[in-house]
């Protein structure tokens, strides 16, 4: 046989048991080297068993399985070539492990004697991802002395510690040429694959891993400490965990701090405001307990209030890993937030605590009258559900929009929220959205600043392949307001933080053939969103505000709620 033709063998094992483990979306970049699998991929989905998805920059193709695992809740493939392509996925891999997303990347490579001796596009690509992959597999250059069922059960181990651990799987796979000579007729028959034949006509993982009981065993002083001062903290929580989170805590009268990224409809909303006054926040600290859910707060309050706090503390998520970046002395339950509340049932009490109520209920009058009429980062914040459909994903990128949202809006449960604030970068974005949108295979509405923009033009490309209605904000605050938030010299933050680039996104849109549209007014908007809505595509949105207008109302909001008086 072959050198080809049993590349293509070898590939055909990698990627079917990746299908065995839910792997449903296949990303694929351009190169030679990653043939053998693109290939086979190609046939997979010939088969109905894959989908592939393309694109021609490695980073922004990252970034798009990220957005597709995100949101179809299954583990998404990405084939690259040998080279720097393979490095262009560190940034995407670096927010999958953060975030907990399953991905499983496979970097073609050459074989071992091609290494550091001079040949072409040959790096050192074994363990290039460092500590960042739950899993790294270094395989060999294809070879019969390798049995298929050991490949089989090595990958497929792999992906059993993926799903206990959540994250990225890293195969560096080795391919000697040649690479197109391939017989398609023979490889399916191979006598390499005849002890595994039986397998591969079945849809089973090689190994079945009996699942780990869910349920959690109530605290043992349960009965007391749900009689105690009490507040609930919850961030990111993962999908489907937020149910029954504000029910919970209305019955315990205790007092809930909810995360935008949290999908728990906040009952005391614009908690980053409100508690930067000081009175309240004293007030909040002498609490008995605090327990918190999930994890990876937007807020610099809600992250002050938690490092400050000395009580008793209880930490609930469904990892393993820390989320704790305060380190408190605790009491750490290993398990899905529902499951906890399950065997955590409330007790019905009054609010032991009113002021933040109504300092709450203040605030959102304040932020309404501060962030007036017109459109601009604030207001739209502020009114993020006016600009979303019935039923929609909404994305929300980083730096200072997504602060302004956690901070201003009372957003409801009718929205799944995505964000990438594992390592909160700015690259990749446009990439993730349209991850999100073609795995949900829903509507999707996004608002990303004008530098992150700039940071991804490329995948604007991605964007041209969505099918649902799709619009993307873009704030054109000219440069990275959220600088303007720092104690630094206002001549040096514009030169060397903010870097203005008086550039606007229309001729950007153009280019990739994206509609576009750049409302002045909320009527504008409103006209060019009932348009936008009743396409299947994507629209893009710039909204150009003053550099300004939003750090700085943020900003007044904060120093006005600290002073205020409770009451007055």
């Amino acid at each position: 046989m072959s050198v080809s033709t049993f590349n293509r063998c070898w590939s055909k094992v990698i990627l079917e048991t990746l299908t065995r483990h839910g792997v449903k979306h296949v990303c694929i970049a351009p190169g030679s080297r990653s043939t053998p699998l693109t290939l086979e991929a190609v046939r997979l989905q010939e088969k109905q068993k894959v989908q592939c998805h393309t694109h021609f920059d490695e980073r922004g193709l990252g970034f798009f399985a990220l957005g597709l695992a995100k949101s179809s809740h299954r583990p998404v493939a990405i084939i690259v070539t040998s080279g720097t392509a393979a490095a262009n996925l560190y940034p995407a891999i670096i927010e999958a492990r953060q975030s907990a997303v399953n991905l499983i990347v496979i970097t073609a490579d050459r074989p071992a004697e091609l290494l550091e001796c001079g040949a072409n596009q040959a790096i050192l690509q074994e363990n290039m991802f460092g500590q960042y992959p739950v899993s790294t597999l270094n395989l060999p250059k294809p070879s019969q002395d390798y049995a298929a069922n050991w490949l089989i059960s090595s990958i497929d181990q792999a992906c059993y510690l993926q799903a206990e651990r959540s994250g990225v799987i890293h195969i560096n796979a080795p391919f000697a040429e040649p690479l197109y000579d391939a017989n398609v007729s023979e490889i399916d028959s191979h006598p390499w694959l005849a002890p595994v034949q039986r397998w591969l006509a079945q849809k089973r993982p090689w190994a079945i891993h009996q699942p780990p009981q869910e349920e959690v065993l109530v605290h043992e002083h349960w009965d007391d400490w749900r009689t105690k001062r009490g507040v609930l903290v919850v961030g990111k929580l993962p999908h489907g965990q937020a149910m029954g989170v504000k029910a919970w805590a209305e019955t315990m009268g205790w007092i809930m701090l909810t995360d935008i990224q949290s999908g728990v409809e906040p009952t005391l909303p614009y908690a980053d405001i409100w508690l930067a006054n000081k009175t309240v926040r004293d007030k909040l600290l002498q609490a008995d307990i605090v327990v918190q859910l999930g994890s990876r707060f937007v807020s610099k309050r809600i992250n002050q209030f938690l490092a400050d706090f000395r009580g008793e503390f209880w930490l609930v998520d469904d990892s393993e890993n820390r989320v704790d970046p305060y380190h408190h002395l605790q009491t750490r339950f290993t398990a899905k937030v529902h499951h906890w509340l399950r065997a955590h049932p409330p007790l019905r009490q009054k609010p032991w605590l009113i002021e933040p109520l109504a300092l709450s209920n203040f605030c959102a009058k304040f932020i309404e009258e501060k962030v007036g009429g017109g459109l601009n980062e604030a207001s739209l914040a502020h009114h993020i559900e006016r600009v979303l459909p019935k039923s929609c994903a909404l994305f929300l990128g980083n730096s200072l929009f997504v602060r302004l949202v956690d901070a201003l809006t009372k957003l409801s449960e009718n929205y799944p929220v995505y964000t990438n604030r594992g390592a909160s970068g700015i690259d990749g974005l446009f990439a993730t959205i349209a991850g999100v949108g073609i795995g949900g295979n829903q509507p999707v509405a996004a608002v990303v600043g004008d530098t992150s923009a700039l940071y991804d033009l490329n995948s604007l490309a991605l964007l041209k392949k969505v099918t649902q209605p799709t619009v993307v904000f873009v704030v054109n605050n000219n440069g990275g307001a959220i600088f303007d938030m720092l104690p630094v010299d206002n001549e040096v933050k514009n030169a060397f933080y903010r870097m203005p680039h008086n550039l606007g996104f229309a001729e950007a849109a153009a280019a990739f053939d994206l509609k576009y549209a750049r409302p002045y007014t909320w009527a504008d908007l409103g006209q060019a969103l009932k348009q936008a809505y009743s396409r299947k595509e994507t629209t893009i949105v710039e909204i150009k505000v003053n550099p300004t207008d939003g750090s700085h109302i943020y900003k007044s909001l904060i120093e006005q709620i600290s002073h205020a008086v409770i009451g007055a």
